[in-house]
């Protein structure tokens, strides 16, 4: 997958960033070497290997689940969104 200038703008406008354009060419480089990278996992043959495969045969921790509201960490959130309204975020439809 080739990352471009076409493709910058619109990764930019789903997620709501702005690049300054000084920074362009930098992101769009950083953009490509992760899309290579990720593109060399695509070459593992993974044939024999079973779908439930894990690293460990540990289970995972499990811990109960106590329901907390801490509405300051919302706030601090919502803070940095650049719209939002009655605690929520407000984003554009992406559906096209």
């Amino acid at each position: 997958m080739q990352i471009d200038d076409a493709l910058l703008s619109r990764l930019e406008k789903l997620s709501m960033l702005k690049i300054d354009e000084a920074h362009r060419e930098e992101v769009i480089g950083q953009l490509s070497e992760i899309v290579s990278f990720v593109d060399n996992l695509s070459a593992l043959d993974t044939t024999d290997v079973p779908d439930t495969f894990a690293m460990t045969s540990n289970a995972t921790q499990l811990r109960e689940d106590v329901p907390n509201c801490d509405t300051a960490v919302n706030d601090d959130i919502l803070a940095h969104a650049p719209h939002s309204d009655e605690h929520f975020f407000i984003v554009p439809k992406i559906i096209e």
